[in-house]
C-alpha cells in the first residue's frame, strides 16, 4: 500500500475538492497521478469540457523518501477520494485501472512560454457568465421539436469554441477552470499566478489552484505524443 503524505490539511482538502468536482461530471472518473520529489500532479478530464484539468499537490516529503523512484499510475478518482484523510493529511494510492485514452496524452513538462492578451480574472468570469446566459437563451428559444441533443451540442460547440479576447484559448477552457474552482480569488499575490502559456500544440491556463490544458487541434488529434 502506497501512502502519500501531503504537505498539510489544506492540501488534502483541496485535493478532495478537486476530485469531488471531477466526479460531479463523471461518476466513473479516472485520474492519472505523477509524483516526483515533493510534487504530485493529478490529471483529470471532465467530459463536458474536452480539456485536461491538472491539480498540483505539495507533498510533505520526497516521494519514496527521495529514492530514485517516481509514481506514475492511473487510478479511480472515487477510490482516491475515499482514501483522503484530511485531518492526517494523507491519501492512499488505489490499485491501478486501465486508463482511458486521454491518460496517455499529457501536456509537455517543459518548453512553456507566456502568451499575451489574457483578460483579468474578473473579465474572465463575466465572459463565462455571458456565454452560459447565451446558451440558455438560445436553447430555450428552440421549438420543442428542434430541442434535440444534436442541436444543443451544436449550439454549445459554437459558443464554447470561441476564443478568449485576442488569445487562441477557447472559452470552454475558462468555463472548465471556473467550474472546477480554479478561478477563486486569492489576493494580489495569487493574481500574478494567472496566465496563459503555450508549448507546441498545447495551451495552458494557469491559476493559483490548478491548470487547464487544451490542444489547439483538440484532444482527438492524431499528432499527439504519448508518454
Amino acid at each position: 500500500m502506497t501512502v502519500l503524505h501531503l504537505a498539510d490539511e489544506g492540501e488534502a482538502a483541496d485535493l478532495a475538492a478537486f476530485l469531488s468536482r471531477l466526479l460531479h461530471y463523471d461518476r466513473g472518473a479516472a485520474v492519472r497521478l505523477q509524483a516526483a520529489g515533493t510534487a504530485l500532479a493529478v490529471f483529470g478530464r471532465p467530459p463536458s469540457f474536452e480539456v485536461l484539468a491538472i491539480r498540483a499537490v505539495r507533498l510533505a516529503k520526497p516521494y519514496e523518501n527521495g529514492l530514485d523512484v517516481t509514481l506514475d499510475v492511473t487510478v479511480s478518482a472515487g477510490e482516491l477520494l475515499e482514501s483522503v484523510d484530511e485531518a492526517a493529511g494523507t491519501a492512499v494510492v488505489p490499485a491501478a485501472v486501465t486508463g482511458p485514452p486521454w491518460a496517455g496524452v499529457l501536456p509537455p513538462r517543459g518548453g512553456w512560454r507566456r502568451e499575451a492578451g489574457l483578460p483579468t480574472p474578473g473579465e474572465l468570469g463575466k465572459l463565462v457568465g455571458a456565454a452560459v446566459a447565451e446558451f440558455r437563451s438560445r436553447t430555450q428559444e428552440l421549438a420543442p421539436e428542434r430541442r434535440t441533443r444534436a442541436e444543443l451540442d451544436r449550439i454549445g460547440r459554437e459558443i464554447w469554441s470561441r476564443t478568449v479576447g485576442e488569445t487562441p484559448l477557447p472559452v470552454r477552457a475558462v468555463h472548465a477552470a471556473q467550474s472546477l474552482g480554479f478561478l477563486r480569488p486569492r489576493g494580489a499575490a495569487g493574481q500574478s499566478e494567472l496566465g496563459l502559456l503555450s508549448s507546441g500544440a498545447w495551451l495552458r491556463l494557469r491559476t493559483p489552484y490548478g491548470s487547464i490544458a487544451v490542444r489547439r487541434a483538440g484532444l482527438g488529434a492524431l499528432d499527439v505524443s504519448v508518454r
